[in-house]
């Protein structure tokens, strides 16, 4: 071999990657992977909680406008209930407007109900089902259902990534 004559590895090229190159970079990916992943449930979970707040804020909404029109007059109500409405249902069917002499007019409160986004995903059950409902009724600290709707809050025992269980939200 001459001074000025390439070796044989430089003539032939880098036959590739020697084991520990393969190694640190399996190790770099793995590394990357393992801080990845929690972050992506983290930011799935951030999702639903928005989610939830959302519906929530929509069907309480809906209630305090459904009670607000009672309490205006423009829906009658028995001389014994509460004035809210007596399922979510009602919100997205209608109620019909009692000074409509031809009775088609109605009162809407919610296009559809949301489903609860922390509730199992169980395409049988209504969405109106996948909420706890408290009725006026019931004490804050024991919900019960009822003749009303007072309020709904999630069924899911889980808690919030500020500690806080879903169910008091």
């Amino acid at each position: 071999m001459t001074p000025f004559q390439p070796s044989r590895r430089a003539r032939l090229g880098s036959g590739g990657f020697t084991l520990i190159e393969m190694m640190v970079t399996v190790a770099i990916v793995a590394l990357l992977a393992s801080v990845a992943v929690p972050m992506a449930e983290l930011a799935v979970q951030r999702e639903k909680e928005q989610e939830l707040r959302l519906a929530l804020t929509q069907i309480r909404e809906a209630i305090d406008a459904y009670k607000k029109a009672v309490d205006e007059g423009r829906i009658p109500k028995a001389a014994d209930a509460s004035g809210y409405p007596p399922s979510l249902e009602i919100l997205v069917d209608g109620v019909p407007d009692p000074k409509d002499p031809d009775k088609k007019r109605k009162f809407y409160f919610l296009r559809r109900i949301p489903r609860d986004p922390m509730a199992r995903d169980d395409a049988l059950v209504a969405a109106a089902d996948t909420w706890g409902k408290r009725s006026y009724a019931s004490p804050a600290d024991a919900p019960e259902e009822g003749d009303d709707v007072y309020d709904v809050y999630s069924k899911t025992e889980a808690r919030g990534l500020n500690g806080i269980p879903y169910r008091q939200w």
